[in-house]
């Protein structure tokens, strides 16, 4: 812990400690923050700067000399401002943690440290303001009083219908329309329509002039995924292979070129080819193709119906979990959180953001990241916090190693090869540790939900899934 400042003293130069029974009073200045004003003999200082300089100098290189000869006025010359540092670093956090003790403070984050005006100390000592935050005192409220809604959602044969239909669409392949195949030729109507894919060359002018990026050949989309603008995918709508038409196009006021948006256009495509789309028949090979070596039907459904409850129970938990956090917030509404701890958290969403991007191949190097960005969530996970540690601490919901063990299970149950995502767990503490921390989370859930007024929300499928469902 580097604390950093100096000695007002200049013919010293040196760094001043505290000595912990000279404390006064500890002042309240605001809400969670604190200040103790502290004063200092200068001589401890100087007797511990000392001690080490000769310790240095037993081992000290200074060309010329031999080890353990060099004289100590050439080692204070060399060492002194670092050992002085040293000397203050050690003496500082264990002299402010004694402080703490002693006045049965629980700081929040790291003291501000000050040196006060010299008429305010004793001679031969130096007054300091040390000033702080200290966690706060949380107070829960009455939960038998607080709301929490309880998500509920089915899996009903028509989810696994639905995801039968997906699954489907991640395996679609594409015959040319009128050809013949062996699924077929797409039909006599040769027409471009939703769901082919289309193959075209095409031409965009503003004011009769071409632009960058408006001009393409053998260019190829499915239509109807709105991968084109609206106005582009139905002036291709309907034509046949060989046919040109030419259409006016919007550019949208935001649209990501910025030399063309809110600019009207004029585009020519000319339509080269057209491919139907096949998705694979619900039949063994399919179920093969998902996992289920013998190729039956119901035991397919029946993995797609265990995936989708897992995936439903996961999210239900995390709406119920959302909806505990809330209520329990609302219950503590009166506490402050400390500045300090907000903006620690900060830092470590931003550097986690940071690290994520870079991870993505994204230069971060130039890239800002105001801590406005990150300020409400921090200060919300810091209040989550404290509050998750009176209610764990009051009622004894620690995670017990047995809870441990089955949500590690349970995770395993997913994967391959269930025993070796057990291993990995246990095998890391800091792992563990994540898997503690969410049953710790879990028990503080069930409890709130044994004393809150709870009611039951029924909710569709597709929203619970945020319409992952529809592909």
């Amino acid at each position: 812990m580097v604390w950093g400042f100096e000695s007002p003293s200049s013919h010293h130069s040196i760094l001043i400690f505290w000595t912990i029974h000279m404390a006064t009073a500890v002042e309240t200045l605001e809400k969670l923050e604190r200040r103790i004003t502290i004063t200092v003999p200068v001589a401890d200082v100087q007797a511990e700067v000392e001690k080490r300089l000769k310790e240095r100098a037993r081992t000290a290189k200074v060309p010329g000399f031999r080890p353990g000869k060099v004289p100590l006025k050439m080692v204070a010359q060399q060492y002194g401002y670092q050992i002085e540092n040293d000397v203050l670093n050690d003496k500082v956090g264990r002299a402010f943690s004694e402080a703490a003790n002693e006045n049965n403070l629980r700081v929040a984050g790291y003291p501000k440290i000050e040196p006060k005006s010299g008429e305010d100390a004793a001679e031969g000592t130096i007054a300091f303001n040390a000033t702080f935050e200290v966690y706060p005192e949380v107070r829960i409220g009455d939960l038998t009083q607080a709301e929490v809604e309880k998500t509920t959602a089915d899996v009903s044969d028509a989810e696994i219908d639905k995801t039968i239909d997906i699954l489907r669409k991640q395996r679609v392949h594409y015959h040319v329309k009128g050809q013949q195949s062996a699924h077929g030729d797409g039909g006599s109507d040769l027409t471009a329509k939703n769901g082919d894919r289309v193959t075209i060359d095409f031409v965009g002018t503003i004011d009769g002039v071409e632009f960058q990026g408006g001009k393409a050949t053998d260019y190829a989309f499915v239509l109807g995924e709105g991968r084109m603008l609206s106005e582009f995918e139905n002036g291709t709508l309907g034509l046949k292979v060989g046919e040109s038409r030419t259409f006016p196009l919007s550019f949208p006021a935001d649209y990501h070129g910025a030399d063309v948006a809110g600019k009207t256009a004029e585009f020519t495509v000319t339509l080269k080819q057209i491919e139907w789309a096949h998705m694979p028949e619900v039949d063994a090979e399919f179920a093969k193709s998902l996992g289920i070596a013998d190729g039956d039907l119901g035991k397919m459904r029946e993995d797609i119906k265990n995936n989708l409850e897992r995936e439903v129970k996961n999210r239900l938990k995390a709406k119920i979990k959302d909806s505990v956090m809330d209520a329990l917030i609302k219950s503590a509404a009166d506490l402050e959180v400390p500045k300090a701890l907000v903006d620690q958290e900060v830092e470590r969403l931003a550097d986690m953001t940071r690290q994520d991007m870079a991870q993505r191949g994204m230069n971060v190097k130039e890239m800002p990241f105001p801590p406005e960005l990150f300020t409400a969530q921090a200060e919300r996970r810091v209040r989550l916090g404290l509050i998750l540690a009176e209610v764990v601490k009051a009622n004894k919901l620690q995670a017990t190693p047995e809870q441990v063990s089955t949500q590690v299970e349970e995770f395993a149950q997913s994967y391959e090869d269930p025993q070796q995502v057990i291993k990995y767990y246990f095998s890391d503490r800091s792992r563990l540790a994540e898997v503690e921390a969410l049953v710790l989370e879990e028990n503080v859930v069930n409890y709130v939900l044994g004393k809150a007024k709870v009611t039951d929300k029924p909710v569709a499928f597709d929203e619970l899934m945020g319409n992952n469902a529809q592909g």
